[in-house]
């Protein structure tokens, strides 16, 4: 089968003084159902099926590995809040999981009791997500956050625990972030936007009362901002979370008192972001207003203004602040240092202070579910690229540290891998952090090879955690390398702003510059270079390989934002507005310059490129499935030479691929078998 050829319709987008014409702005489809477009959506999944039949084989052999490393049964370590005990389970086979909960009683434990089946709630759907679950504080009934179309709109439904029975309360077009009063019947809840899906209205809904009686509670006018909601280790106070790239505020309702209106704790003001917690008549709060790394302050409440905090951790130059939890006498803390993650306890009466020390090269760290602060027992988690995920247990008082849990996989020795971490010094003398990670039996300086990932976007980090389904490339040879760009959060606010706005060519070149230094140092084989990323990591990838063609033998591209210039002058697209402190906003003409210099879509030009497998959710809320699909089209029409270049639309989920724990290592399957095809010469398989 010869590759699809989309239709061309030229369509002019003037701004500037310069007019762009798209020809395939056409492919556009906001309601998924023009026959024209699904019709070349499939064309194209039935080409790249055929073009990847020479591995097929392959594919199922590495699905199956895949899904045999994942443990038929599961379940997660209990977790006792308000007198019961909670659990989540997977039986064995099934794709969701199911939430159980058992008393506790002054004799000891009580009988589970499966408050909700992931499976049946599913219901042989294509797609199944559930985004919130919340009890009442009287543990009597139930508020979950559904999502069965992947488009992150949500459906609230309500389920009377003791009677065991669904009510008739059901609440539609919402964020998954909810929120009980402690009167045991006012929910909190965000709706969202019809157009851009953007969460903007907090409401106020009473069980057994009908959706039209429901309470505005607060509506943010500017559409830059998002809204979530959160309560506070104390459980007083219902929090309005108000969130910016760079900008934060919290306003404050009394869980108590759900009825009265809310309050603002510290008013927004351009680049100070805050995040709140309330303990024992105080409040603490996480604040960058004394140094983009942030300290912690805490204040009474009975006088909570900004000139009475007082400072618990300084603002310090090498160490972020990135969370924190509250306990009976201790602070504990998420921290990074040098790229890598921290925890450290602080005691909250004297000048006491502890780091919890790690043993890997290269690894991640992060603070558990901790519901009852009224102890000293601390649980959180651990992982590395050798270290596959193990929570925690520790006694703040004593030190002592026990493995609750650490997550089975079958076949793997940690002792036949070897993690690394390193620096490279870019051009311009930044030095960049690289995780890496290789089978020892299977390493040849030189000669083996190399993946290479990258994000580098809204300061999140790629930390180097543990990847069961990554082993599949490993014991093959491949040399997987982490490379943490500017733009990511790795080494905090400094080397965000590095890679975003007017510097978002750091991290372009961050990631080509660390694959050239890898291969100069014997990590890979030239001749068999391969760099995969996703959403944001998809943007890296497709300007990575306008910049640098000839680097990468083949690249996948996961949900890719390609087409950024045209999305950001869309403020019609869910979620436009509120990414303008991310890449700028293009009405402005020395923003619409700089997302033009690198925008993927607007800088193909002709040459050889990589082999290319991308990817999208024709339901994708996050970047809409015709970037990618217009990406490759234009690809096909300006790129010269034999590539493969292949575009694979999932026509039943969105951003996040399928659900579903084994659903999920299809997509997993197919993206390796492409690259272990081409570094084998299996594939190209195109046919003229």
């Amino acid at each position: 089968m010869a590759a699809p050829e989309a239709a061309k319709h030229p369509y002019p987008l003037v701004m500037h003084g310069e007019t762009r014409v798209d020809p395939y702005y056409w492919l556009r489809d906001d309601q998924r159902s023009r026959p024209e477009v699904l019709d070349y959506l499939h064309q194209e999944n039935q080409y790249c099926l055929e073009q990847l039949a020479a591995v097929k084989t392959l594919e199922n052999d590495l699905y199956k590995e895949i899904v045999a490393r994942i443990p038929a049964r599961d379940q997660s370590v209990p977790y006792d809040k308000n007198g019961y005990l909670y659990q989540q389970r997977y039986e064995e086979g099934a794709e969701y999981p199911s939430w159980f909960r058992a008393p506790l009683t002054a004799t000891g434990q009580g009988d589970w009791q499966c408050l909700l089946d992931g499976n049946q709630r599913a219901d042989s759907r294509d797609y199944y997500n559930l985004g919130a679950l919340d009890i009442t504080p009287d543990n009597r009934l139930m508020a979950v956050a559904e999502d069965f179309q992947s488009r992150r709109q949500y459906e609230i439904r309500f389920y009377d625990i003791d009677r065991r029975q669904w009510l008739d309360d059901v609440l539609t077009g919402v964020s998954p972030s909810l929120m009980w009063a402690n009167d045991n019947q006012t929910l909190f809840y965000i709706r969202q936007d019809e157009e851009t899906l953007l969460p903007w209205q907090v409401w106020r809904h009473q069980v057994g009362t009908p959706v039209s009686d429901d309470q505005l509670v607060y509506e943010e006018s500017d559409d830059s901002f998002y809204l979530s909601l959160g309560k506070t280790t104390s459980e007083d106070y219902i929090e309005i979370i108000i969130d910016s790239t760079t900008t934060s505020e919290v306003w404050l309702v009394q869980a108590n008192q759900p009825d009265h209106p809310p309050v603002c704790f510290l008013s927004r003001r351009e680049d100070h972001e805050y995040e709140l917690d309330h303990y024992q008549q105080q409040f603490y709060i996480r604040s960058n207003a004394q140094g983009i790394n942030f300290g912690l302050y805490s204040v009474s409440q009975s006088d909570p203004q900004e000139t009475q905090w007082q400072t618990l951790i300084p603002v310090r130059e090498s160490r972020v602040l990135e969370s924190f939890q509250v306990f009976r006498d201790w602070l504990v803390t998420e921290e990074r240092e040098n790229g890598l993650s921290c925890l450290s306890q602080y005691h909250r009466f004297r000048d006491e202070r502890r780091d919890i020390e790690f043993d890997d090269a290269t690894y991640v760290a992060w603070l558990g579910f901790n519901p009852n602060p009224d102890t000293a027992m601390l649980r959180y988690g651990y992982s590395s690229m050798t270290t596959p995920v193990t929570t925690y247990q520790l006694d703040l008082d004593s030190g002592e540290r026990k493995v609750l849990k650490q997550s089975a996989v079958k076949g793997f020795q940690a002792d036949r891998y070897h993690s690394e971490y390193l620096w490279l010094t870019m051009e311009d003398g930044c030095q960049v952090p690289v995780s890496v990670v290789y089978r020892k039996s299977l390493y040849q300086p030189g000669k083996n090879p190399l993946l290479v990932y990258g994000y580098g976007a809204y300061g999140s980090s790629m930390d180097a955690d543990f990847s069961s389904s990554r082993l599949s490339l490993l014991d093959r040879g491949f040399v997987y390398a982490l490379i943490h760009v500017r733009g990511g959060g790795e080494l905090g606010q400094a080397w965000y702003d590095a890679g975003r706005l007017e510097n978002k060519q750091n991290s372009f070149s961050d990631f080509i510059s660390g694959t050239e230094q890898l291969l100069a140092r014997g990590y890979g084989d030239p001749q068999r270079c391969y760099a995969m990323g996703g959403s944001a990591g998809g943007l890296l990838m497709g300007a990575v390989i306008n910049q640098a063609p000839a680097l990468y033998h083949g690249v996948v591209a996961q949900v890719p934002f390609v087409d950024v210039l045209t999305t950001m002058l869309d403020e019609s697209i869910p979620l436009t507005t509120g990414e303008y402190d991310e890449w700028g906003n293009p009405a402005d003409e020395e923003s619409y310059r700089t997302i033009r210099a690198y925008s993927p879509y607007d800088n193909i030009c002709a040459g050889e490129y990589p082999h290319l497998l991308v990817t999208t959710g024709l339901y994708d809320s996050q970047v809409q499935y015709w970037e990618p699909a217009k990406w490759v089209a234009k690809l096909r029409e300006t790129a010269t030479g034999d590539q493969l270049l292949l575009l694979w639309t999932d026509m039943t989920s969105g951003h996040g691929g399928k659900s579903g724990r084994f659903k999920g290592c299809e997509d997993i399957a197919q993206e390796m078998a492409f690259l272990i095809g081409l570094s084998e010469g299996i594939l190209p398989g195109q046919t003229a």
